[in-house]
């Protein structure tokens, strides 16, 4: 090769080099830029909610047992959690569903007096009342009313289908006025001055779909949910770094006094299945420089 034409090449490069540090110099500005209070608080990683692990038959087997890490920082003994053979071998259906963004949003990292919000995750169990088809119709639906706006992050039909609806670093509008009673005391978050405090910035919301018997009954009770419901459940919880003394129902945050789900729901069941699919590492200490 001349070396003019060497010489030629080496500059391109060089160009191309120069180029491509200035898009990526300009694009770190505009992030800084765009970094608004309504970003995701430290402490409310993605991992510490259960992860969207769509299966199909590439990412079967080994994929499913990668565990999910968290940088959580908390001067607590934490419990870490992986999953196991039998969360390997389980795979549920799965479709997704896009929720009109009018029925979600993000989660902010300052409450409506600008407190920094650094509550851990908690996961919130309901039930669809109606049909999962009429619940997924109602989140498709642009509702510009606060006050009737909402959505789950995942809900399970009847079959055991998974179907996901809000990714899990958004804030879904699954419980209006809520508190979470933690062994520290109540947790809520107000982040809008018009509406009632929450526990939707750091939860994560999972809907089981109500059996058709209880459609038309004005009673609070129903034949229950199925078998494939309580296994997708437990599978979908299995992913989460979230303990088991925060996971919650519907029923329990409320503070409205008209919400009741999920009815019926078998927690023993549920709990069974769950530490069939994860099992409890052993607990250390973060933060203490040790």
């Amino acid at each position: 090769m001349k070396f003019k034409d060497w010489a030629t090449r080496v500059m391109l490069i060089s160009l191309m080099f120069a180029a491509l540090i200035l898009v990526l110099l300009a694009g770190k500005g505009t992030q800084l830029q765009s970094n608004t209070p309504t970003s995701n608080p430290e402490n409310i990683t993605l991992s510490q909610y259960p992860k969207a692990q769509l299966q199909s038959a590439k990412n079967q087997g080994n994929e499913s047992k990668k565990v999910v890490k968290s940088s959580v920082k908390t001067n607590k003994a934490v419990a870490r959690y992986s999953t196991t053979e039998a969360f390997a071998q389980y795979r549920p259906s799965y479709e997704i569903a896009a929720v009109n963004p009018s029925n979600y949003g993000e989660r902010y990292a300052k409450d409506i007096n600008g407190e920094l919000i650094n509550n851990e995750a908690i996961i919130v169990l309901h039930e669809t009342g109606y049909s999962a088809s009429s619940a997924i119709n109602f989140f498709q639906a642009p509702h510009n009313d606060e006050s009737v706006q909402a959505s789950y992050h995942t809900l399970i039909k009847l079959d055991g289908t998974i179907v996901y609806l809000v990714p899990p670093e958004k804030r879904a509008f699954g419980a209006a006025n809520s508190v979470f009673d933690s062994p520290d005391g109540s947790e809520t978050v107000k982040t809008n001055p018009d509406l009632p405090p929450s526990v939707n910035n750091f939860a994560y919301h999972v809907s089981l779909e109500t059996p058709p018997d209880s459609y038309n009954s004005s009673q609070k009770t129903h034949s229950g949910y199925t078998e494939a419901q309580y296994n997708s459940l437990a599978w979908l919880v299995a992913q989460s770094q979230v303990p088991d003394d925060r996971i919650t129902t519907h029923q329990e945050v409320d503070r409205s006094g008209q919400k009741v789900d999920p009815i019926n729901f078998d927690s023993d069941k549920f709990l069974s299945l769950l530490h069939t699919y994860r099992q409890v590492k052993p607990t250390y200490k973060l933060g203490t420089g040790d």
